[in-house]
């Protein structure tokens, strides 16, 4: 049964509010990682890196955003503690000292890795009944993906 953010049980809400703020949490810190790589990269891909890591923070920006907003939709707290992102995001910060290879291998595993946290958190809205909660983790899996997908490329 589909039901409004107003309908749901107390312990759904907390229950997918947790699970979004965890998706913001990894959401934030890709962010920061990509923008880190664009300031940082280097070599012969350095114009279309520079630009694919660009428009990677400025999607991620606006999608913790959209994530944070569904969070204080559901009642919840938007936890936006940068201490407390990095602290339990399952991607983690990195300096970005690298080759252009092993930023391109970082920052895929980083957005597989919040692929498979909003797909988490969809299934847990689904099992609740929320399906607007369940749309746009998917609609945010589907643009993670997609950035996966473009990274893999860089590295066949």
């Amino acid at each position: 049964m589909t039901q409004t953010a107003a309908a749901l049980s107390q312990d759904a809400q907390t229950a997918i509010c947790t699970a979004l703020n965890q998706c913001v949490a990894e959401t934030a810190v890709t962010t920061m990682l990509a923008q880190n790589f664009h300031w940082n990269v280097k070599g012969m891909a350095f114009g279309p890196l520079h630009e694919l890591f660009q428009k990677i923070y400025e999607d991620h920006f606006e999608g913790q955003d959209d994530l944070a907003e569904r969070v204080r939709m559901l009642g919840g707290h938007a936890d936006g503690m940068l201490a407390g992102m990095v602290e339990r995001s399952k991607v983690k910060e990195h300096d970005g000292r690298a080759t252009d290879r092993e930023m391109i291998a970082y920052l895929l595993e980083a957005e597989r890795t919040i692929a498979e946290t909003l797909a988490g958190a969809g299934e847990l809205a689904a099992d609740n009944g929320d399906t607007l909660t369940e749309d746009l983790c998917i609609a945010r899996g589907q643009v993670h993906e997609k950035f996966a997908w473009f990274l893999q490329s860089h590295l066949e």
